[in-house]
């Protein structure tokens, strides 16, 4: 029994064993993930501020260095080499080289290096080569400023950071994801960054916005400086190639001409846009075919494409680099200012060292003179000991040592105990003290410079900009982008049907009443006879309440919708009528036309897309007290008010029928617009340039800068390319246009004037020729435009005349070729200011030569400009 309960030693207890082994696993634990988090993020995949690289990138460059000798190298020995220094697998280190030699900054390349366009994967390390760029050799390295390490192994050292002179992180950009951190900073242009940085040095404001080797367009409307918690959305570059096939030439960044080209397949699979197939043609430059489906909108389609593809892509940045060992969320400019820190202490470190170098080049030139001139050097053949030697030579430099910029020591003596006899004979003071006087005008200007250290790191960015600036534009176009609704160009792949009496509405209905097209994200408006109505969401079969009078798609917003309504109060017994309009509502709930009391109803209901207003007439009850028992009523009577209001009262007797009499026009008028040069769109917003009051059959000109003009509605889904457009204005048949162009078949100068006489919508129509070579010079709407002309006389005169066209062309067919501007040579002809549409009489034609003296065109018994043309319309005098 004693043995039996003997309690057991303490340290060999089973339960509190188990205890304490449970408590040492969960603080290894904690230690570990914290220990491997922080190694992630440190050495993995964030940057350092420093250099703007991350550990492989780093040591990629440094391995190139090693074994940069001017040739290339295959991809397969640099990561071997790499490999001395990054403890991970040859995969992750090809995939950084591959990564690093796409971006074309620190890298030359030599092979097949992939495309970041159509997601095309390089080929194998053993063929493609690369080595160092000479930017990279001149930003990125310097041994004398470079701080060191041991490699991990011990074997090799390493740098801890490399001294980069240049916002190399900005440049290139970074993506990394951690043990619960990430980071994506946007790539930046090279040029904007240098100009950047130069206008930090100098105090003056500047910003910064993504560029992408890919091109697009993008909106930083939302950018934030590239802090977390911005967005950028960034726009494939589509062209409408004719009106049946879209291009697209350019892709947003993060995307591949393949994904892309997926994308818009699956859309189309799904119904939101309509296409007959795509094409991916990509070989130098991007090149994707769009194929529409017959009668699909071009511009709609586009919209589409944005909304619905991968054509646009919103990015989401996040600057988070590693300051001081601690990652630090961080803003494109505050990143910009450390980088520009860094490149100053570097170039005031690179100064100094240099400095001091020249410095000690001339205390020992100047040792070596007075060694040689003052022939200490024979003083010591006499010495028996080599003590003595160091003896004697100090000796004979103590009279100068004042003159030095610090102490000599027994290192400088002993130097000089090294110069052979053959330099020592040989010796020429006129050519050591120009050697000395070189040096001292370089260290001149090396103290100059580190007293001015910002002029000078200026002077250093220029140099930059000079050397590597070249071919190094912007590539992605910046502009502002509009909100695109998907339910408005979302493509009617649905069909809405409806049960009136059982009350159901859906796109599955099949058997009952169809309504019209629609898409399948649409919201659908409901009126019931009861005087509910709401707006649900469609889907195939859904359930919206009994005895439907009224269903449609609805368009949020719609201010030109108005609904004409007459209705019973069931509490009082009269009749009330009413015009409203629904812009916004919340979807599935129920709202009411009616005051809301039992047993009111609808007596009448239309929906009227324009704000028409028709006439009805009321026949009243045989039983009502009333005098007149049929009367007409006219819609166009009432205000248009919101939804909820009453109404007015139509009449308090009984009423036994309504019905429709006569259509009414639109009580709205017409639609006032704005275009918007920025986004190139039309608006109702107040927003742009006004271009006029548009109703029912008014058209919109367009005037292209390449000789052509177009007819299109005023639809707001419309596009117009800002960069391609020379006028944008409401048409007007009578509005003559005047134009001057270079006809390319017989090589010389017209004018012409003509009004628009086709009637085609949507089709462009060229007014200069379908000649090859022909162009525009201008075109204007104005009542009284002028040209200024300047022709060679001869070759020692020009002239120069100003000339009204209203004057001198007629008006004639848009085909016409107008009258040519001049026999002689045309130097150059530009458009110079109209005169008033008030001013009908014709201006004098003023001709004055460029060498000083002037022409009378019109002599005492003048005449108009008019005068001085042919019968053929050429200028009489030219």
């Amino acid at each position: 029994m004693s043995e039996t309960n003997e309690t057991l030693p303490e340290e060999k207890h089973p339960k509190k064993d188990s205890l304490h082994t449970q408590s040492d696993v969960g603080d290894m634990y904690q230690n570990w993930f914290l220990d491997y988090a922080s190694y992630v993020i440190l050495e993995r995949a964030v940057p350092a501020v420093e250099d703007g690289l991350k550990p492989v990138q780093r040591r990629i460059l440094h391995a190139l260095r090693e074994m940069d000798d001017g040739r290339f190298n295959k991809v397969a020995n640099v990561i071997g080499a790499t490999m001395q220094y990054h403890p991970h697998g040859d995969a992750s280190i090809n995939e950084a080289i591959v990564n690093m030699g796409q971006k074309e900054l620190m890298f030359d390349t030599q092979g097949n290096w992939g495309d970041i366009r159509t997601g095309d994967s390089a080929a194998a390390p053993r063929y493609i080569e690369v080595r160092l760029s000479k930017f990279g050799n001149d930003v990125i390295f310097n041994d004398d400023t470079t701080e060191w390490q041991l490699s991990y192994d011990g074997r090799k050292r390493e740098p801890v950071t490399l001294p980069v002179k240049f916002p190399l992180l900005l440049a290139t950009g970074v993506e990394g994801i951690a043990v619960g951190l990430s980071t994506k900073i946007m790539p930046h242009n090279f040029v904007e960054l240098v100009e950047a940085s130069i206008a930090l040095l100098k105090g003056q404001p500047f910003a910064l916005y993504p560029d992408f080797p890919t091109g697009g367009q993008i909106d930083v409307t939302n950018y934030n400086d590239g802090l977390r918690g911005g967005k950028i959305r960034v726009r494939a570059k589509i062209e409408e190639l004719d009106k049946k096939t879209l291009i697209i030439r350019e892709i947003p960044f993060s995307t591949t001409t393949t994904s892309v080209k997926d994308s818009i397949i699956k859309a189309n699979d799904e119904g939101k846009i309509k296409i007959r197939k795509v094409e991916d043609l990509t070989s130098k430059d991007v090149e994707v075919l769009v194929h529409l489906a017959p009668n699909v909108s071009p511009d709609i389609t586009i919209d589409a494409l944005y909304a619905f593809t991968e054509c646009e892509v919103s990015i989401s940045p996040n600057a988070c680099i590693i300051i001081q060992d601690r990652p630090h969320f961080v803003t494109v400019s505050e990143i910009l200012r450390v980088c520009n820190d860094q490149t100053v202490n570097l170039l005031k470190r690179e100064l100094e060292i240099r400095r001091f170098e020249l410095k000690e080049k001339l205390l020992y030139s100047s040792l070596e003179k007075i060694f040689i001139e003052n022939r200490i050097y024979r003083d010591i053949e006499e010495c028996e000991t080599f003590e003595a030697v160091i003896q004697t030579i100090d000796a004979g430099l103590t009279p100068f040592k004042a003159d030095f910029y610090r102490e000599i020591t027994e290192e400088d003596i002993l130097r000089l105990t090294e110069l052979r006899i053959k330099r020592i004979s040989k010796y020429d003071g006129f050519k050591a003290d120009e050697a000395m006087r070189k040096l001292q005008e370089e260290l001149k200007e090396v103290e100059d410079n580190l007293a001015n250290l910002t002029r000078f790191a200026i002077a250093y960015y220029k140099d930059l900009l000079k050397k590597y600036g070249k071919n190094r534009e912007r590539r992605t176009e910046i502009r502002s982008f509009n909100t695109i609704a998907a339910t408005v160009v979302a493509a009617a792949n649905q069909k809405l049907y409806v049960n009136r009496e059982e009350g159901f509405v859906g796109y599955g209905l099949k058997k009952d009443e169809y309504v019209m097209d629609c898409s399948d994200i649409d919201d659908v408006i409901i009126f019931r006879r009861d005087g509910k109505y709401k707006v649900v969401r469609i889907t195939e079969k859904v359930f919206v309440g009994k005895d439907i009078i009224y269903v449609a798609v609805f368009k949020k917003n719609d201010e030109r919708k108005v609904y004409n309504v007459t209705y019973l109060d069931g509490k009082s017994g009269a009749s009330y009528a009413k015009r409203f309009v629904v812009t916004g509502i919340t979807r599935d709930k129920e709202y009411d036309v009616t005051l809301g009391t039992p047993k009111s109803k609808i007596t009448y209901f239309t929906a009227n897309d324009n704000g028409e207003a028709e006439v009805i007439t009321v026949n009243l009850t045989a039983q009502s007290t009333a005098r007149i028992k049929l009367f007409d009523f006219n819609f166009a009577q009432l205000a248009i008010k919101n939804r909820s209001a009453m109404g007015n009262v139509l009449t308090k007797y009984p009423v036994r029928k309504i019905a429709f009499k006569s259509a009414g026009a639109s009580t709205l008028g017409g639609v006032d617009l704005w275009y918007d040069s920025v986004l190139g769109r039309l608006n109702r917003d107040d927003r742009g340039r006004y271009l006029g009051n548009f109703d029912n059959g008014d058209l919109i000109l367009v005037v292209y800068k390449e000789g052509t003009y177009e007819l299109t509605t005023y639809d707001l889904t419309n596009r117009y390319e800002p960069k391609d457009i020379l006028h944008i204005i409401k048409f007007l048949p009578d509005r003559p246009i005047s134009a001057v162009y270079f006809e390319a078949t017989q090589k010389n100068y017209f004018a012409k004037r003509f009004k628009i006489e086709t009637t085609t919508v949507d089709k462009k129509f060229s007014f200069i020729g379908d000649t090859k070579g022909s162009k525009l010079v201008f075109a204007s709407l104005d009542a009284h435009p002028r040209m200024e002309i300047v022709v060679e006389k001869s070759k020692a005169e020009t002239l120069k005349e100003i000339v009204a066209l209203d004057t001198f062309v007629d008006v004639r067919g848009w085909k016409a070729l107008g009258n040519k501007v001049s026999n002689l040579k045309v130097r150059e002809i530009k458009q110079v200011e109209s005169l008033p549409e008030i001013d009908k009489a014709a201006p004098v034609a003023v001709i004055e030569s460029l060498n000083g003296s002037e022409v009378d065109v019109n002599p005492e018994n003048e005449s108009s400009s008019a005068d001085t043309t042919d019968e053929n319309g050429q200028l009489g005098l030219f």
